[in-house]
């Protein structure tokens, strides 16, 4: 509101003051601001602080004096701002709150300086002069005395003009020495003044947090970016940084690089050749093998003949048995590293594209794409995978370079049909020589009494024949042999067959699928609509920024203002 008539602007002050802390006499800490604009009036901003009152009277709370004391405490311990301690000359000094309170906030007294009021009213025969002299308590700004508007003068609505020259008159009259030192026009000057050396004083830090704040700001409003113009420029520009960043993660080229964690292609590498690695590292060759599970394997495959020979068939069941046990843990690889996949999406989300948070739909769309992506490639990578075990369990290739105990069990093979054929021969004299020994013993079954061969109870567990003992060692070694073998090669070939059907298929595929998906006419605007957030936030810091350039070209102005 504009007034023109200072009497109608006191009016407003009174009815605002009501509105605010009603009409008996209570007290709002929210400011009514005032500024007023005349040839007759210095550059000055002044708060008007209410007076310290110690018993509430009317409306006031019971704890009126520590509101009060709150309040102005709030304003005159800004350590930039002049401190104004006015105190009636018929009161002691001493005793005096303004200066207690004062001194609270400024013990050197560089911001303070102090108002003598009421030099009217003083008894008869006193004087304030010594008090204006600084001879009683000293205060380094100064002491000024003024004389007041008495409540009559208020009532009769006398003016302003006619107030200065009765107390210029006055002054004149009983502080003769002090007239030119005196007075509301000298403390209005002496005022402006302060302030004015008090604001070069600070320039040079209030300089300095000016024009940070202004450099955080401005760094706030460009990452809330611009409103939308051309949605579809700003669409494929969105996409394009996302798949780009995306892609940057995986290679280890982004700008945001995390060093809390392992992030993107390097964890995909730690769990190539550290997780799965040393998983597949420790998986033992023979672990769930026993020497029974090995011999009953061969007696198996013998079928009712006694072998000679150690079979192949019982090697490869076993093996078989072994490779197998390597789907697990590559099948869990392509499961981490689809799992990293998934943590790049959240993590170029919040650090790489900041411009796609202002568009939360937008967000939600290229986070469900991605993952979409993935989703597809998980059972195709996962079955190839998985063909990579089959293909091993397809084929036994005993003629592998590797295979070099292949020719060293076949030694020991011969060496052991020489021995089975000498111990044939054996075995059937010592056979002829103990059917010419009558049998003999209680534990013999009676001449014809019948035996049922399948109730007797198989061992669990027994001493091996040499034989068996040797045939046992050759199986385990062409496992242990060929397990190792078939382990490198999936060691090899998990990895690369991950990147290939699954990492570098989404970083090929990544934009064209997000263009393909979210670039399409009837989307583009609900896609790019802002959050309610973001808007607000550009709006605020947008106001804060214009602010601080007030701010900035003031201060400029101030330094080349002529101080006196």
């Amino acid at each position: 509101m504009i007034f023109t008539d200072f009497q109608e602007m006191c009016r407003e002050i009174e009815a605002e003051t009501e509105r605010s802390s009603g009409n008996n006499k209570g007290i709002c800490p929210e400011p009514i601001y005032l500024k007023i604009f005349s040839p007759k009036v210095l550059n000055l901003s002044l708060v008007d602080l209410p007076g310290i009152t110690k018993v509430p009277v009317g409306d006031q709370p019971e704890d009126i004096e520590a509101q009060v004391q709150e309040m102005i405490l709030s304003f005159i311990s800004n350590p930039n701002s002049l401190i104004l301690a006015v105190s009636p000359a018929n009161s002691d000094l001493a005793t005096s709150d303004a200066l207690k309170l004062a001194h609270e906030v400024d013990p050197d007294g560089r911001r303070t300086l102090l108002v003598i009021s009421k030099l009217d009213l003083m008894d008869a025969g006193t004087d304030a002069l010594e008090v204006l002299l600084g001879r009683v308590i000293p205060v380094r700004l100064g002491i000024i005395g003024v004389v007041n508007r008495s409540q009559h003068d208020i009532n009769t609505q006398k003016s302003l003009e006619d107030s200065m020259k009765d107390e210029q008159a006055f002054l004149q009259r009983h502080y003769p020495s002090l007239t030119s030192r005196a007075g509301s026009r000298y403390l209005a000057k002496t005022l402006s003044r302060l302030l004015m050396h008090h604001i070069r004083d600070c320039l040079p830090e209030l300089k300095t947090r000016v024009t940070v704040l202004s450099a955080q700001y401005q760094a706030r409003l460009n990452s809330y970016g611009q409103p939308v113009e051309d949605h579809s420029a700003t669409l494929l520009q969105i996409v394009t940084k996302f798949a780009s960043d995306y892609c940057n993660t995986i290679e280890g080229t982004a700008r945001h690089i995390q060093t809390s964690e392992l992030c993107g292609g390097a964890r995909i590498c730690y769990i190539f050749h550290e997780t799965f690695g040393r998983t597949l590292q420790s998986i033992d060759p023979l672990g769930g093998l026993t020497e029974l599970d090995i011999l009953t394997a061969i007696r198996n495959a013998t079928g009712p003949r006694p072998a000679l020979f150690v079979p192949e068939v019982s090697f490869e069941l076993l093996v078989k048995r072994q490779i197998k046990r390597l789907e697990e843990p590559s099948l869990r690889c392509v499961e981490l590293v689809y799992e990293e996949l998934q943590r790049i999406i959240q993590h170029c989300s919040s650090f790489s594209t900041q411009e796609l948070l202002r568009f939360p739909k937008l967000h939600d769309s290229i986070v469900e794409v991605v993952t979409g992506l993935l989703r597809k490639r998980l059972p195709i990578t996962n079955e190839m995978v998985h063909n990579l075990v089959a293909i091993e369990l397809a084929y036994i290739n005993t003629k592998h370079p590797d295979f070099t105990d292949a020719a060293q069990v076949s030694a020991s093979v011969n060496s052991q049909q020489a021995e089975a054929l000498d111990g044939g021969k054996r075995w059937k004299n010592e056979k002829v020589a103990e059917e010419k020994v009558p049998a003999a013993g209680s534990g013999s079954p009676s001449k014809g009494q019948a035996i049922n061969l399948l109730d007797l109870a198989v061992p669990v567990s027994r001493k091996l024949t040499a034989k068996e003992q040797r045939d046992c060692e050759v199986i385990q070694r062409f496992i242990k042999s060929y397990f190792l073998i078939v382990r490198k090669s999936i060691q090899d070939s998990v990895p690369k067959t991950v990147m290939h059907f699954l990492v570098n298929f989404v970083k090929e595929h990544l934009q064209s699928e997000l263009v393909g998906q979210l670039y399409k006419q009837p989307m583009l605007q609900e896609l790019l609509i802002e959050s309610q957030d973001t808007a607000q936030q550009r709006s605020e810091v947008s106001q804060m920024l214009e602010a601080l350039k007030k701010a900035n070209n003031i201060i400029s102005e101030i330094r080349e203002t002529h101080l006196w």
